[in-house]
């Protein structure tokens, strides 16, 4: 016995490796396979028929029918064109498409029917309307018919699939609108099996029963319910329609899905599966936790950005960088005149120069080729310029300033990571200020109409070095704009300041160490489990920079709306969770300690600060300290001078008097707040205050 069962098994095996393996039908047998279907269909409509009224005579009507319904049939199908779809992969599409093309047979067929009635062997004692009502029961046997056939293979493919041991998900589609059943029909047209819809998830009061697009809808009132659902139902994953679908669950259903171990995903735009982004093998996109951070899409006044850099000469430094490289991307697709990447990173000012090859490569193919003259005066390659330089190095610095001569400069060079500038503070004033102060002089000397600068939200309420040099740097940049408007320094460059949290996908982010961690099989390190932190996408934060740059009239500090601080602990538990794991059993997360310079959270703005609105809603105006150049210049120079001689602890001292909030945390420099107390350096601007 148990070797029949073996038997059985193996039979089964390879009859459904071959049902699985089987090439496709060629086209012109599936045509005839239907037309010999319809031809079936109609003989036996006619045998119904004597059966039902007792005239047997009809069933020799029916051969006639059939060799009618053959002809008929084969015009019907050729125009509709069913027989050039996969009958494996059959959906709610083709079964529509087979109803128009038998209602086309029936047009034809019912005429001529009429009209050789004689021929056909009708005797006069039938009625037109008895006739009409036989090819009634003709299209709707027919219809069924071809209907069973085709879902006859896509059960047999997928009962094959399943011996053949591939796995078969159940997936509920979130929504009940128009984008979710489209989505249905996206996944029931992919050439894989493994993904099978049962059903549509919509949050309801009530719970009703219904079908959309053949599928049951599942009103949910509560997650007691949904979890009941979801276990009845063995749900693998949940697809949500679009991008924008996910992230207005981000709060609810998707944390609900990652504790519960149902995947999810969305499908993916119009956009990717025409780069190749979707494939047969990843047809759909799987949610990522940089995806649940964003928000939605940020709206910036392209008309505007685009009139300030209209023609215009642009300077990037740091173009290499998270931040720099993306500015670039942007500002290469507005009719400016030049722009000048300017890095000190040799590889990746490499790969940035590769992409913009195949961006020239992409507009010259684009390009009418028999267009000679327009080619030949075409210069977009010329746009562009590649440039290494530190900014530290004012020599070089200038170098690319005599050649182009910029009209506008987004500063993004920096050092930004926290702990490494704590260990090194010299580096940070000689790159986050001197650096800063080279550019800002130069655009001063070589007439710069704007500067714009990166900073951070680190700078506010500073605990670190890198924090501190950064508001440095404004309270430099700022003061110089303020002295050129009033007269007291001769020029006409507007210095405008743009502050932000961290960016989604960033050198040092946070989340690509976790997902190093995770994929290694941990531990997941967090510093503290309270800790919280700002998070915005990098061409999100970039528009927004574009956008402040075109609103700023000089000495202003931008601050952009962060949304809500995410808690970095939650985070590591999210992307266990959407990992397949269990966070604390199959993957540890571990509490390291706040790193030197960290604090547990960051402020945007600092506490005798306040912001005013802009016409952006998410860009805010932050009212700030206003600090005497000739005084801040005079401080800016000592501490450069001491940041020279590598001396730590003179040099983090002079920054502590030049930004009073500047307290140390978790670092060697927190026992000069305790020797400096009361004694810290006050400028005439704050002592009046």
């Amino acid at each position: 016995m148990a070797k029949d069962t073996s038997l059985r098994k193996e039979f089964l095996k390879k009859l459904s490796y071959s049902v699985v393996h089987f090439k496709f039908l060629n086209r012109w047998l599936v045509l005839l396979i239907d037309l010999l279907i319809a031809a079936v269909a109609a003989f036996i409509s006619y045998v119904v028929a004597a059966y039902l009224t007792d005239s047997f005579y009809f069933i020799k009507i029916g051969w006639n029918a059939a060799l009618l319904s053959l002809f008929t049939s084969a015009i019907a199908f050729l125009l509709i064109g069913t027989y050039k779809g996969i009958l494996r992969y059959t959906t709610s599409q083709e079964i529509w498409l087979l109803f128009s093309a038998i209602i086309v047979k029936m047009a034809i067929e019912v005429p001529l029917i009429l009209l050789l009635r004689k021929h056909m062997g009708f005797s006069s004692s039938i009625s037109n309307a008895k006739i009409l009502l036989i090819e009634f029961l003709n299209l709707g046997t027919t219809l069924a018919f071809l209907a069973f056939s085709r879902a006859f293979l896509v059960a047999l493919f997928r009962y094959s699939t399943k011996i053949q041991h591939l796995e078969i998900n159940n997936i509920l589609v979130y929504g009940i609108g128009e984008k979710s059943v489209s989505c249905i029909q996206y996944l029931e047209s992919l050439h894989d099996s493994s993904y099978s819809v049962i059903g549509m998830l919509q949050f309801s009061d009530s719970v009703g029963h219904h079908n959309i697009a053949g599928k049951k809808v599942f009103y949910v009132k509560d997650f007691d319910y949904l979890e009941k659902a979801i276990e009845k139902n063995d749900v693998k994953a949940i697809v949500f329609p679009s991008q924008l679908s996910a992230v207005s669950q981000k709060d609810n259903l998707i944390p609900f899905a990652i504790r519960h171990g149902v995947k999810i995903f969305s499908v993916p735009d119009t956009n990717e599966i025409a780069k190749g982004g979707s494939s047969v093998n990843a047809p759909l996109k799987e949610i990522k936790i940089e995806d649940l951070l964003g928000r939605d899409e940020v709206e910036v006044d392209m008309s505007a950005i685009s009139a300030f850099l209209k023609g215009k000469k642009v300077m990037v430094t740091g173009a290499a960088g998270s931040i720099g490289s993306e500015l670039c991307r942007l500002i290469s697709g507005f009719e400016i005149e030049k722009l000048v990447m300017l890095d000190n990173g040799e590889t990746p000012m490499h790969n940035l120069n590769l992409e913009f090859n195949d961006i020239v490569k992409k507009h010259k193919d684009a390009l009418p080729k028999d267009d000679l003259i327009a080619r030949a005066e075409d210069k977009f390659e010329d746009r562009f310029e590649f440039f290494i330089c530190d900014v530290r190095n004012k020599v070089r610095l200038e170098r690319a300033f005599n050649l182009w001569r910029p009209d506008i400069i987004f500063h993004a060079a920096a050092y930004k990571h926290v702990p490494m500038m704590e260990l090194n503070p010299t580096e940070a004033v000689r790159v986050n200020v001197m650096g800063t102060m080279n550019v800002a002089q130069l655009a001063v000397r070589y007439g710069v109409e704007k500067m714009i600068m990166v900073s951070t939200d680190k700078a506010v309420n500073p605990t670190n070095v890198m924090g501190a040099t950064k508001r440095i740097a404004e309270i430099y940049t700022q003061s110089l704009s303020r002295a050129i408007l009033n007269g007291e320094i001769e020029g006409k460059t507007k210095f405008i300041t743009t502050r932000f949290g961290n960016v989604l996908g960033s050198n040092g982010s946070v989340i690509p160490l976790f997902k190093e961690q995770i994929a290694s099989g941990g531990p997941v390190t967090v510093t503290h489990k309270d800790i919280v932190r700002y998070f915005m996408s990098i061409p999100e934060a970039c528009r927004l920079v574009l956008e402040a740059a075109t609103l700023g009239e000089g000495y202003e500090i931008f601050v952009f709306d962060m949304g809500k601080p995410v808690k970095i602990s939650d985070l590591a538990e999210n992307m266990i969770r959407l990992a397949g794991y269990k966070p604390g059993e199959e993957i540890q997360i571990q509490y390291t300690g706040l790193r030197p310079g960290e604090k547990l959270y960051e402020e945007l703005l600092n506490t005798k600060e306040n912001t005013l609105p802009t016409k952006n809603k998410k860009i805010f105006l932050a009212k700030v300290r206003e600090f005497p150049y000739a005084e801040v210049e005079r401080n800016v120079e000592d501490l450069i001078e001491l940041a020279s001689k590598i001396d730590l602890f003179s040099t983090v001292r002079k920054m502590k008097e030049i930004v009073p909030e500047y307290k140390s945390k978790n670092s060697v420099y927190e026992q000069l707040d305790k020797m400096m107390g009361d004694t810290s350096f006050v400028t005439a601007s704050e002592s009046s205050e």
